[in-house]
């Protein structure tokens, strides 16, 4: 609208005749206030890989995405209490399962996405080296292993599982410090709160992390670490949020999870078979 336009209309000195088709006009033409955000819930292993697929997505398709990263059980919590969430990433499969089963979620939506791996890390300046697998962690110059709190993180479940299977969890629990989440034990060692942490592979792939010492403890030492991602049943947008779920099946995207150290689960059949 011209300046010149925009004077008269404010003056009132167009005719009604004139005034009604520009209003109209004015409404059609304007973006919408009202745009639809999709609205993420994410477990914490994916505060590096999933920004970088949602810039993606919103490149493509001009949809809007808003993340919210935290340990999975918490969410588990705040969805059952009316948070408003499209899309919750759980690292655990259990989660989302029981979601649906309590009719927060669309049980037809649940998708696995990834399988989390765990390492031992620890800092670029320890003068220790984690060749030697979890026993690194009895040495006495580690006093403190960060994990997530196994309460409500599944990183922290698979870190004590594979403490016991190593027959170590009674000499090094006095040695555990618990983060709320997996992101929070990741930064207990970064910041030298902690000498060492049990964390997810896809954390320590991260720049700010590759500089660290790191040994993956091997999948058979707790149990998979199984992702899985469901379309809420509060979502006002499911069409988008399930449109969303299918974008993670698509080579480029499978690439970035893999680039931040996922395992992945076989694509459906309907994307093997695509043209």
């Amino acid at each position: 609208m011209s300046t010149r336009l925009y004077r008269r209309l404010c003056s009132g000195r167009l005719p009604r005749r004139t005034l009604f088709p520009i209003l109209f006009l004015a409404i059609c033409s304007a973006p919408s206030l009202h745009a639809q955000t999709l609205r993420i819930a994410a477990a914490s292993d994916l505060q590096f890989v999933l920004p970088e697929l949602a810039a993606h997505y919103e490149k493509q398709t001009g949809a809007h995405v808003a993340l919210s990263f935290g340990s999975s059980g918490n969410f588990f919590a705040q969805i059952q209490n009316g948070a408003p969430f499209d899309l919750f990433f759980s690292a655990d499969l259990a989660y989302p399962q029981k979601l649906a089963e309590l009719h927060f979620a669309d049980p037809a939506s649940l998708h696995v996405y990834a399988v989390g791996r765990l390492v031992l890390w620890l800092p670029p300046d320890s003068p220790l080296n984690p060749a030697d697998g979890l026993k690194t962690l009895l040495d006495p110059r580690i006093q403190k292993i960060a994990i997530a709190n196994p309460e409500h993180a599944p990183y922290g479940r698979a870190a004590v599982a594979a403490l016991k299977r190593a027959g170590l969890y009674g000499q090094l629990e006095p040695k555990l410090v618990l983060g709320e989440n997996i992101s929070q034990a990741a930064q207990f060692v970064q910041s030298g709160s902690a000498q060492a942490g049990l964390l997810a592979y896809s954390l320590v792939s991260a720049p700010a992390m590759q500089a660290g010492k790191r040994w993956e403890i091997p999948s058979r030492e707790y149990p998979v670490v199984e992702q899985a991602v469901v379309v809420l049943t509060t979502s006002p947008d499911k069409p988008t949020a399930r449109a969303f779920i299918a974008f993670l099946n698509n080579p480029e995207a499978r690439a970035t999870f893999e680039r931040f150290g996922f395992l992945l689960p076989s694509p459906p059949a309907s994307e093997k078979h695509a043209p």
